[in-house]
């Protein structure tokens, strides 16, 4: 396993994942301002996402361990968020089902493509990018959950989530009919 500094802070990611989401069950008051740590906590975790890989291809440390884990660390990150949420009531099951359960389906897609040897026919789209960006800054709305200058975050981070829904499903959509002709030329 190459280790570097993107790879590390694909790792750092990882492991902010539990600071996160113990926060929320540590007993009351021992954290104060909790929402507001656990809310730039993920924000320091998904700039990190952006960045290692941005560092990874500008000093050319791009690796295949590094393709894996960037995705998985993003993944955990998002379903980890979204069950917290889901326990505290600020997210609906059926939102975090659809996210969770579209997560799940596309890297099985993607790892079952990579195995034949289609992995081109189902990377990355602008449509995936965008629901990406949409739950990064919903995630935090929610966590947060107090207005800020009069804005509310409850009720931008429900409207963003709704859209990553959407999104979520429009992706999934477009990632599957992609793959459907090697699924049905292989007797899928």
């Amino acid at each position: 396993m190459p280790l570097n500094v993107p790879i590390f802070l694909t790792w750092l990611r990882i492991a902010m994942i539990p600071l996160v989401v113990g926060l929320f069950y540590l007993p009351g008051g021992w954290v104060p301002a909790r929402d507001a740590v656990a809310a730039v906590a993920f924000i320091v975790a998904a700039l990190t996402d952006w960045f290692d890989g941005w560092l990874a291809r500008r000093w050319n440390q791009t690796s295949a361990f590094g393709a894996f884990l960037d995705p998985v660390a993003d993944k955990l990150m998002v379903c980890a968020a979204l069950l917290v949420l889901l326990d505290l009531n600020r997210v609906d099951s059926f939102i975090a089902l659809i996210i969770i359960g579209r997560e799940i389906t596309i890297s099985a897609l993607r790892e079952w493509m990579a195995k034949i040897g289609a992995s081109g026919s189902v990377a990355v789209h602008w449509l995936g990018k965008f629901k990406t960006a949409a739950q990064m800054v919903a995630i935090p709305c929610l966590l947060y959950w107090q207005p800020i200058h009069g804005v509310s975050l409850q009720w931008v981070g429900r409207v963003l989530i709704i859209i990553a829904a959407v999104l979520t499903v429009w992706s999934m959509c477009y990632y599957l009919r992609r793959a459907w002709p090697e699924i049905r030329s292989r007797g899928g």
